[in-house]
């Protein structure tokens, strides 16, 4: 077994190099967990593959394939506007969806089965997309606000009325920062476009509760707006697990602040299960999947030896699997809990 400085986390805390602990993909179980009730203590974690270069957004399409992006940040790989992977579960292969991708990010799916994507920044689009599976042919769902691009859609979720939520930060990218604030977007289903959220630090992942009241976003705050303002002094800010009360018309009311990691790292992606519990991939000092029921008490953690990027869980006989994103990996692990698809 060896070890080698893993691909710095998205310029996140530069302070935080984390070890990737290599492995064969397809028969390589890694990773220990806490004792939770909500998975069986002596479950591993298995990674499924690993030839990735920062790999994210994964998302269950409804034939039980798992889609994923892959971040080829450019001044790291030289590879430009990221790609997407395929990994079919019938037979344990992945392939290139599509490459390049529009460094795409965050990904799911609606009800009809279309793939809506956060495009970043890093010769990325800047912007949602709906792509078909079957042609491959993609629309422009948001592509400006107040005729300006987004700084870089990262995360997103859609509620059963088919309006999107979608986080706007800036990590890495070499284009010039125009949006005033790095907010949370709602696109109503007229394509409308509303800034909804203006304060919840440097936001990221980004969850529905089961019963759509309300919002959850990560903030992972490293302080800096990538390559485009090299002079600007990296300070973390806040890092943390908010929470917004949704009206029926998907307004947010007051921010909560459920949990504070201080100095630690914030939560990157999220997931959540049918009982209202949160699944949080945390690049932290130990790294891993970090669960917290709705009132953000602790109910357990699956620790990995990839900082993890994001999480979501399988949709169908698959609800109850967890597909993880970390670092050059996607990795698979099976609870007790099972997931929700908050558009349906």
């Amino acid at each position: 077994m060896t070890c080698e400085i893993l691909i710095k986390r998205q310029r996140i805390l530069s302070i935080l190099c984390v070890l990737l602990v290599a492995g064969v993909a397809g028969n390589g179980v890694h990773g220990q967990v806490n004792e939770s009730p909500l998975f069986d203590a002596d479950t591993r974690v298995e990674k499924i593959f690993d030839q990735g270069f920062f790999l994210e957004g994964p998302a269950m399409a409804p034939d039980g394939s798992v889609y994923f992006s892959d971040l080829t940040f450019t001044s790291e790989s030289g590879m430009l506007a990221g790609r997407i992977w395929r990994y079919d579960p019938v037979n344990g292969q992945t392939t290139i969806f599509r490459s390049p991708s529009g460094m795409a990010n965050g990904i799911i799916f609606d009800p009809a089965g279309q793939m809506i994507i956060a495009e970043g920044a890093d010769y990325g689009g800047r912007r949602i997309i709906r792509t078909d599976l079957k042609s491959g042919n993609s629309t422009i769902v948001a592509g400006l606000y107040n005729g300006k691009p987004f700084n870089s859609p990262n995360d997103l979720t859609m509620d059963r009325a088919g309006r999107i939520y979608f986080s706007d930060p800036r990590y890495v990218g070499h284009e010039a920062v125009e949006q005033p604030v790095q907010g949370v977007y709602r696109i109503d289903p007229d394509g409308k476009v509303t800034l909804i959220i203006a304060n919840a630090g440097k936001p990221n992942g980004i969850a529905l509760s089961p019963d759509q009241k309300r919002l959850y976003v990560a903030s992972l705050d490293d302080g800096g707006l990538g390559e485009s303002t090299p002079w600007l002094p990296s300070q973390p800010g806040l890092q943390a697990l908010l929470a917004y009360p949704l009206d029926e018309n998907g307004n947010p009311g007051a921010r909560e602040v459920l949990i504070d990691f201080g100095d630690d790292s914030g939560p990157d992606g999220m997931t959540i299960d049918s009982e209202g519990n949160l699944y949080l991939a945390r690049p932290a000092k130990t790294p891993g999947i970090y669960i917290y029921s709705a009132s953000g008490e602790f109910r357990g953690m699956i620790a990995l030896p990839e900082s993890p990027s994001n999480v979501t869980f399988g949709t169908g006989q698959e609800n109850h699997v967890l597909y993880i994103t970390a670092g050059q990996g996607l990795y698979r692990f099976v609870t007790r809990a099972n997931g929700t698809v908050p558009n349906r």
